[in-house]
């Protein structure tokens, strides 16, 4: 029996999901499968996403868009590499970008965007029930799985020379190419086909390429392959440690520890940043992964690395808006100045998965903390890349003044940011609300609803916020039932008010907590968070002379106007071309003063969230959230100069 045929062979396999350990919250795909030992169980568990409604919001706005972007694409056309590699004919022609240009045909990204694909799909069916979305994730997981049959292996790639870049990568041979990376993605899809829509044939091809992989890779030393993890290799131990948690085979759970890159873990374990200079999405799916591997094997370095790297990029390394880097790398804080004008700043894929580390870190910690990271990236970072009116997202947002954002095309720009921006805005409901088995966490701020249904209980939120600080929520019950309700105190809120039926239960002047409300609860009980929002200004340390301006977690951006910018299509265009698009010199304003008394120079509007202050020449500039920015030159951060 040949090392393939072996691999296919080891695919019957069954699978468990465990609400405790997995991502996502969805039931038993098998409930006969083996017991799993050495998993560290989370100390909450999210709610399904079929349990949460969205109800109207610019979150509702950014899903609907996306989900009809997703319809518009072709199956077939992403479907087009994988077809021609496996001996098959296409069935219609290829996208453009990473997807097939010759300009990117060294970077060998060509099939990533269907794993991205598919877990949007996947998640958009979760949340919607629309059957469109599950028609198209079994498609795919038909045309992958004629494809491992035509081709006699697991193996499923798009690459321009097939299955010989990944052999060679294998060997040791010196590459052009990131093929670990790109099958990541098509990994995760079909994890995420399998455990959200629940799909037999996703879950069949998974496994076997998982087996190809756990073959294909068996030969090599543990230096060896210690020296292929030199090369960007994505989330490959998030994938293999959810797959021993979903089937319980020991193999997969060694691939997750050998796809573990030493070389990040053990400084990372032991408290020490190196990460200057490093491509930032090179590492953080790579931490995401030494996460879920602790919650496979409880080996506490892998849970200590991943900590201390998100306080060391939450709290040292982000810019106001959460986002960090210049041109996708981290640079030293020291030289903060010289990047922070960047326009290559704030990756879109990197804030996407920070947030991901954000919520598996929190399921595990229900710190506050990791709450008001994931509001201050969520409203700045994600919910700001999507083009409004035409659903495309951004690569970079940079802070470069006056530049503007620049979105993807539909169909000739599949960048790594096209792929996270399908998941972005499907994935909304995922971490709003998280419980235990007597509290329901309420951790953001979004008009929505949720079904705890093992309590028979919905919780209702009808909330303006931000253009008012506070929310409402309203419990429907079948019977009275005792729960604790936590409601999350931002650090950004002075005080808090909690008010039940009407009546004052609570007030708390110690933000970055949470109000715990344990009674007996009964239907149509009425519960409001008050808050309280108030313009602040946050600098660097290393550049007490740069500032951005913050309202609560809103980073407020200067809205400078459209003066010498492209008019109609040219608006949307390759965000790639950063920097080299709209190079006409801009004279961007500046602001006098210094950290401590430039809130009292913002003043409010009529509009809510809408404020002005004076540049240092006088001139009146508009302030408005940095998410409501769109096709207009903008700014985030200010140079201060003194008033003199």
């Amino acid at each position: 029996m040949s090392k393939v045929s072996g691999a296919l062979a080891l695919s019957r396999r069954r699978f468990l999901t465990s609400t405790a350990v997995l991502p996502f919250a969805v039931k038993a795909l098998d409930a006969g499968a083996a017991p799993i030992t050495a998993i560290v169980a989370n100390r909450l568990s999210p709610f399904d996403l079929r349990d949460v409604d969205l109800t109207d919001s610019p979150f509702l706005h950014a899903q609907r868009m996306t989900e009809a972007y997703l319809l518009r694409l072709e199956p077939d056309r992403l479907l087009h590499n994988f077809r021609v590699n496996a001996g098959l004919k296409a069935k219609a022609p290829v996208y453009g970008g990473w997807e097939s240009e010759p300009t990117w045909a060294d970077i060998n990204c060509h099939g990533h965007t269907l794993g991205h694909y598919l877990t949007a799909c996947a998640l958009a069916w979760r949340s919607t029930g629309d059957a469109r979305f599950r028609q198209r994730v079994d498609y795919i997981a038909d045309e992958l799985a004629a494809c491992q049959q035509a081709s006699g292996t697991g193996l499923v790639c798009a690459f321009p020379k097939g299955p010989a870049l990944v052999a060679a990568h294998l060997r040791g041979e010196p590459i052009t190419g990131v093929p670990w990376y790109t099958l990541h993605k098509i990994f995760a899809g079909l994890r995420d086909a399998t455990l959200l829509t629940e799909s037999q044939r996703a879950r069949e091809v998974l496994v076997r390429l998982a087996d190809w992989a756990v073959v294909a890779t068996r030969p090599l030393s543990d230096q060896q392959f210690e020296a292929m993890l030199e090369t960007e290799h994505g989330g490959m131990n998030e994938v293999f440690a959810d797959l021993f948690l979903m089937t319980g085979d020991p193999q997969y759970r060694t691939l997750a520890q050998r796809f573990s890159h030493k070389a990040i873990l053990e400084p990372l374990a032991h408290q020490q940043d190196h990460l200057d200079g490093l491509h930032a999405n090179t590492q953080i799916p790579k931490i995401i992964g030494f996460e879920r591997v602790y919650a496979a094997t409880g080996e506490t370095r892998y849970r200590d690395a991943a900590a201390f790297f998100w306080r060391t990029v939450a709290h040292t390394r982000s810019f106001a808006t959460g986002g960090h880097g210049d041109n996708e790398h981290f640079f030293p804080m020291a030289a903060f100045a010289e990047h922070v004008f960047s326009a290559k700043g704030s990756e879109t894929c990197c804030q996407h998965n920070m947030l991901r580390l954000t919520r598996a870190l929190f399921l595990q910690d229900p710190n506050a903390d990791y709450a008001d990271f994931y509001e201050r990236v969520l409203y700045n970072g994600i919910l700001a890349s999507q083009d409004p009116d035409s659903g495309m997202a951004t690569y970079f947002q940079g802070a470069r003044p006056g530049y503007m954002k620049l979105y993807h095309t539909p169909e000739d720009s599949f960048w790594c940011c096209t792929g996270t921006g399908m998941e972005n805005h499907v994935k909304y409901r995922d971490s709003i609300y998280f419980h235990d088995d007597r509290s329901l966490y309420v951790n953001l701020f979004i008009p929505s609803a949720v079904r705890w249904t093992e309590r028979r209980a919905t919780l209702t939120q009808t909330t303006s916020f931000p253009e008012e600080p506070g929310t409402k929520l309203r419990w429907t019950l079948d019977a009275p039932a005792e729960l604790t309700l936590q409601l999350r105190h931002p650090r950004w809120s002075r005080e808090a008010i909690v008010l039940v039926n009407g009546r004052e239960v609570m007030r708390s002047r110690a933000p970055g907590g949470y109000l715990a409300l344990t009674r007996i609860w009964r239907n149509g009980d009425r519960v409001e968070l008050r808050l309280s929002m108030d313009v602040t200004v946050q600098e660097a340390p290393a550049a007490p002379g740069i500032a951005a301006i913050l309202y609560g977690p809103l980073v407020l951006a200067g809205a400078l106007g459209r003066d010498g910018l492209a008019s109609g299509a040219d608006t949307v265009v390759n965000e790639r071309r950063y920097g080299g698009y709209n190079d006409a010199p801009f004279n961007a304003p500046t602001l006098a003063g210094d950290a401590t008394s430039l809130p009292q120079a913002v003043r409010p509007t009529r509009t809510p969230l809408e404020f002005t202050i004076a540049s240092a020449d006088r001139r009146n500039i508009r302030l408005i959230p940095y998410h409501r920015i769109a096709h207009e030159r903008y700014a985030t951060y200010w140079q201060l100069v003194d008033r003199t």
